[in-house]
């Protein structure tokens, strides 16, 4: 069984977006575009109508781009369960009022049983310092959390280099 992988917005926009000038970028966009290129192979790749909501905003043609890169990826419900972890996520500080719907990405994940949640959203979801207080409210809420990463992360090993 392939693991489950729930794609957060920012992972289809830097998969579909011009190539940036910003070395920094090109180099997040390099890695989501190898990244992408067997995910779905080696991955059962999941959103959600969150997903769907933000990935269509802005530019039509972009958005339009964003939306064809997700048309094979299978959408999750957002249960009410999710939506009382995104409040929890909230009321206890694990992550900002502001950042509600980075909270209701991680709820969804969650409550649906994936396995990661892959994402560039460094600030609210996979950011490190908040990561353990993620983990409590979702254990304290009965769930088993969704292991938040990069897509350099959850890249297959390069054999060539594996053997060193």
């Amino acid at each position: 069984m392939k693991p489950k992988v729930y794609i957060e917005t920012t992972v289809v926009s830097y998969l579909t977006a011009r190539p940036s000038r910003d070395v920094v970028i090109a180099g997040y966009q390099q890695t989501t575009c190898d990244w992408w290129r067997d995910a779905a192979d080696r991955l059962e790749l999941v959103a959600s109508e969150l997903v769907i909501n933000e990935a269509s905003a802005g530019d039509a043609g972009a958005a339009q781009d964003r939306l064809n890169a997700l048309d094979s990826v299978t959408l999750l419900d957002a249960s009410e369960e999710a939506a009382v972890l995104t409040r929890q996520l909230i009321e206890f500080g694990a992550i900002p009022e502001k950042a509600a719907e980075d909270a209701a990405h991680i709820a969804i994940a969650v409550t649906n049983g994936v396995d990661f949640l892959v994402t560039w959203n460094c600030r609210h979801i996979a950011n490190a310092t908040m990561r353990s207080q993620i983990e409590r409210v979702c254990r304290n809420a009965g769930y088993e959390p969704t292991i938040i990463c990069t897509p350099d992360e959850l890249m297959e090993p390069d054999d060539e280099n594996n053997n060193q």
